[in-house]
């Protein structure tokens, strides 16, 4: 099927073209964008035409940290500290969890995506064949892993978990894999060896969580005999490509550490925000060459998954803790939610950009709000004042998922139902 967007304002998010152009057609054929130009005229019976007069084309949004299937547990977090949450709350819960319940809370994380125009999620939990059939339903891009943590050489059934993962989604279009080391504090260091090993033998890169909070610094300089946690990194990855989640409590000597490794940070601002971390210092990673991407982490700790909100936080955290208005402009932080995600998921010669040859991974934004008008500058715009709920048509892979803000394909008020019977069962 040939898709043909006409008369769209294209933030291509390309280094190759001007940063904003009105009036732009673009021409998706299967898969891949072919063309881009003004007035794209072709003659083809399995043609779908997209008017996109006053909207802004761009490419979908790429969520680089989640737990997509804790829908369910959005808003159990407020006034208990992380590990009183997690202790009391979210592990009893998620022990009474089945395959089914992974499913539809899975489900209900993919709709909200493409509502809010995020068309890509690198995810860690767990009933990862349950997720991937959700994924694979929705439409919606997944990276994703076996979570990976232990001690003992029993826990080394997991790498093998992995790899049945891998040889049994190796032809999919739209679910990719990475190594999921839950963290280190979470596994000695002959594992997280074997896991780094694993990575290297399968050509895989590496997602982990990395100095969430106070805690977890302080624990993995002492269980693993450190003066500073990125040494690990330094000392153990063997260079390998490696996305670190949240990376709040990390010293100017570790950012001097990590921008010598593979290193890819994905910053999770508001569920950092929500459990006390505080804010990590990513003003100074990007000076330092890091390349930072953007993360929700899962709704039981960052509410939901709207991009746009988690733009909005990263751009004036930075600019109120440095005392800076000049920080993070509003078009840097367009990057990070787009093609410094792809450059973080190892995706960017698929996605996160658009141009001919790459996959049509594209969202709509209906402009046409009191909120947003007038449009003086559209990069700001997007950023502090666009809502999910103005993303007009998502586009994943090539397929139209959403549009004029309509799902066809998946039962919304069958999804929601399913949700609230699941909480209501183990809470």
């Amino acid at each position: 099927m040939k898709i043909l967007i006409k008369n769209c304002n294209l933030i291509s998010m390309s280094e190759k073209r001007e940063k904003y152009e009105e009036n732009i057609d673009v021409l998706i054929d299967n898969s891949k964008i072919v063309e881009i130009g003004k007035n794209i005229s072709i003659n083809s019976e399995d043609l779908k035409v997209i008017d996109a007069s006053g909207k802004v084309l761009m490419p979908g949004l790429i969520n680089t940290h989640s737990h997509i299937s804790m829908s369910v547990f959005r808003e159990t977090v407020d006034g208990l500290k992380t590990q009183d949450w997690l202790t009391q709350k979210i592990w009893p819960m998620e022990d009474k969890l089945t395959n089914n319940d992974i499913y539809y809370a899975t489900l209900l994380s993919c709709l909200e995506m493409i509502q809010t125009g995020c068309t890509t999620i690198n995810d860690m939990y767990f009933m990862t064949d349950d997720i991937i059939k959700a994924a694979l339903e929705s439409g919606i891009r997944l990276q994703t892993t076996r979570t990976l943590m232990g001690y003992e050489e029993k826990d080394e059934s997991r790498l093998t978990e992995l790899k049945e993962l891998l040889d049994r989604y190796n032809n999919s279009d739209t679910i990719s894999f990475n190594v999921g080391i839950h963290g280190l504090y979470t596994s000695n260091e002959n594992y997280v060896k074997k896991c780094v090993d694993f990575a290297e033998s399968e050509n895989l890169h590496i997602h982990m969580h990395f100095c969430e909070n106070e805690q977890e610094r302080n624990d993995i300089i002492r269980d693993y005999g450190v003066n500073n946690p990125a040494e690990v990194i330094r000392n153990d990855f063997k260079g390998i490509h490696n996305i670190l989640a949240h990376s709040v409590k990390i010293s100017d000597e570790d950012i001097n550490i990590l921008k010598n490794t593979n290193s890819f940070i994905s910053h999770c601002p508001v569920s950092n925000l929500k459990l006390g971390c505080g804010i990590a210092p990513i003003t100074k990673m990007i000076s330092n060459g890091i390349c930072v991407s953007l993360g929700t982490d899962g709704q039981g700790s960052g509410s939901n998954l709207d991009m746009f909100e988690t733009m909005k936080f990263t751009a004036l955290l930075q600019k109120g803790i440095n005392e800076n208005p000049e920080d993070l402009p509003a078009y840097e932080v367009l990057k990070m939610a787009t093609i410094n995600g792809a450059k973080t998921l190892n995706l960017d010669k698929e996605i996160g950009s658009i141009e001919v040859g790459k996959v049509a991974d594209l969202i709509l934004i209906d402009l046409d709000s009191v909120l947003v008008n007038p449009v003086n500058n559209i990069f700001a715009e997007i950023v502090y004042n666009v809502k999910g709920y103005n993303v007009d048509t998502t586009i994943v892979n090539g397929k139209i998922l959403m549009e004029n803000k309509v799902i066809n394909h998946l039962n919304i008020n069958d999804v929601i139902e399913n949700c609230k019977n699941i909480i209501d069962r183990i809470k």
